[in-house]
């Protein structure tokens, strides 16, 4: 049986739309991108004749988009501040939606996106495609296969040196909310929530730096920032203890005097091994006949095929995939909006905690 052709709404057409989404769904042979949106129609402009069939729409307001009846899917790549109301606006208009990461804003926004997909029925999932990375898939497979017992500490790694995104809003507070915790804090706890299988926080203690955010001779990977546009922090640290005990340590910066940097990765300690993704490998390490051992896995053997058969080193590809294929047989998109909600409450708990000094509880 053929399956259903989708048609595509993107909405934001900035880098993370042209970088990661747009040229994944290029791939997917029953998907067709049909409308494009963006407040800088040229930009919309540049998409549609990129990636859009013959006959793709342009818009700049995106409830003109929402309008098509045509459009069973969208895909919202805008500042963090819009993910929430256009979200919610699309699964009212009968849309499935991809969001960006992070889910929200706040934890009141991402609620609300949570609230109109329970109540539409539509599906809703979140970009993070660090779960797609072959090394993740074969963490999660030896988790799920219990090697590493019960897993009771971890860290979420997101550090940078010096690679400061200078581009778009990423140093605007209003629009995204904050930086690297908020931009790839964001990524690191996903992934180790997701591996721990353990989504019930209990309390949170945070730490947020503006330290080198007003420097100028940067050393940026980018380019010099400018101090006078830099309005969220540079770096951000979080204790987090779940109701089962167990703990976790996050670890975000865009610029921070470190050599032992690595991003969207995450470190895990169980009862019976432990493992982390250090130099974007994957190691175990544990005691076997009485002794100490450590063991590498080869990344370079070729990609895993996880979903429908694809054989893919993308993560983006292989995150495009599966949420199409969800769509087609109605299952689970990978990442559930109830996980993405959660790693939305801990960033702010974060945050919170931050300007109080004081720990955040939950219920």
């Amino acid at each position: 049986m053929a399956k259903q052709m989708h048609k595509i709404g993107i909405i934001g057409c900035g880098g993370i739309a042209n970088g990661k989404h747009m040229p994944s769904l290029k791939q997917i042979d029953n998907v067709e991108m049909v409308a494009f949106c963006d407040i800088v129609r040229e930009k919309a402009e540049k998409a549609a004749k990129e990636y859009g069939t013959p006959d793709a729409k342009v818009y700049t307001d995106y409830k003109e988009l929402l309008a098509d009846k045509d459009i069973d899917i969208v895909h919202v790549l805008t500042p963090n501040r819009e993910h929430s109301f256009i979200t919610v606006d699309a699964l009212e208009a009968g849309k499935h939606v991809m969001c960006e990461k992070p889910m929200a804003k706040t934890p009141e926004d991402a609620k609300k996106m949570l609230d109109a997909a329970k109540r539409t029925g539509k599906k809703l999932t979140i970009g993070y495609q660090s779960r797609q990375r072959i090394n993740s898939q074969i963490l999660k497979r030896a988790i799920d296969d219990g090697e590493l017992g019960e897993i009771y500490f971890a860290r979420a790694n997101a550090l940078r040196r010096r690679a400061v995104p200078t581009w778009g809003v990423f140093l605007n507070e209003e629009e995204q909310g904050g930086g690297p915790l908020i931009d790839i804090g964001t990524h690191a706890l996903d992934l180790t929530l997701w591996m721990m299988n353990n989504y019930e926080p209990a309390m949170v203690v945070g730490s947020v730096f503006k330290k080198l955010g007003d420097q100028r001779e940067t050393g940026n990977l980018w380019g010099d920032w400018d101090p006078e546009k830099y309005t969220v922090e540079d770096s951000a640290f979080g204790f987090i203890k779940m109701k089962n005990g167990a703990t976790i340590e996050l670890e975000s910066s865009w610029a921070l005097n470190i050599l032992d940097f690595q991003e969207a990765s995450t470190t895990l300690c169980g009862t019976k091994a432990g493992a982390d993704m250090k130099n974007e490998g994957l190691r175990f390490n544990g005691v076997k006949y009485g002794r100490q051992y450590v063991n590498e896995v080869s990344m370079a053997t070729g990609s895993v095929a996880y979903f429908s058969g694809k054989a893919s080193a993308d993560p983006a590809l292989v995150e495009a995939v599966q949420w199409i294929e969800a769509i087609d047989n109605d299952t689970d998109p990978c990442v559930l909006p109830e996980q993405a909600y959660v790693v939305t409450q801990i960033l702010d708990a974060i945050y919170q905690s931050a300007k109080t000094g004081k720990p955040v509880y939950f219920d």
